[in-house]
């Protein structure tokens, strides 16, 4: 397959919706296939969820388009990624910030990631196993926060890591359907904007999902 090919037609297809240019620049510069099971490669710039293993998937590109949007990142940031999965996502912030600090619950997802991130030359990714509190409190307060599984609701631990002026996007809902926030913290309050529906895996730790 011409892989260049299919991932340019996947970004003019994300463009007649996502408006950030930069975002669609480092998804352009991202080569998905590398994240993807071997037998699902032929759909690597299709845009929809992939499966790829341990029960947990590769986000749809619209809605990583959209989550990614939706941090508003300038560059300069520290960002918190709750869910590492493939890495994919992980890479598409790496190319937008200064620092991503991801968490992963699963030690051979977490492996893999490092791998393949490595081997695209990331020097700016920090992944870590997740520990019994949601996030990772230690490089804490973060500039944007991206939880990339479905929260019963939005964790108290996670807006205590969020700095303020910061944002957080979180799907909240169901363990099979959620509604996509986004949550600026302001010294006094929380302004949230429902960015429509969407569904992922169950988030799963203290303050979410219990595993099943």
């Amino acid at each position: 397959m011409d892989f260049e090919a299919e991932r340019a037609r996947l970004i003019e297809h994300l463009r007649t919706e996502i408006k950030d240019e930069q975002v669609l620049a480092a998804m352009a510069s991202i080569p998905r296939e590398l994240f993807v099971p071997t037998e699902f490669r032929y759909a690597a710039y299709e845009d929809m969820p992939l499966l790829f293993g341990y029960g947990q998937t590769i986000s749809q590109p619209f809605i990583i388009a959209l989550m990614t949007e939706a941090l508003e990142l300038n560059g300069k940031e520290k960002v918190l990624e709750v869910g590492t999965g493939s890495g994919y996502q992980t890479a598409i912030l790496a190319k937008l910030t200064r620092l991503v600090v991801s968490v992963e619950r699963l030690p051979a997802l977490a492996e893999a990631a490092r791998k393949v991130l490595g081997s695209l030359g990331f020097t700016n990714i920090k992944i870590n196993l997740a520990e019994e509190t949601l996030g990772w409190q230690r490089d804490a307060p973060y500039d944007a926060i991206l939880v990339t599984a479905g929260a019963p609701s939005v964790s108290p631990d996670l807006m205590a890591q969020l700095a303020i002026g910061g944002r957080m996007v979180i799907p909240v809902g169901s363990r099979y359907m959620q509604e996509l926030y986004k949550i600026t913290r302001h010294k006094d309050r929380n302004e949230v904007e429902n960015l429509g529906g969407c569904r992922f895996v169950a988030l799963i730790g203290k303050g979410a999902w219990e595993e099943e």
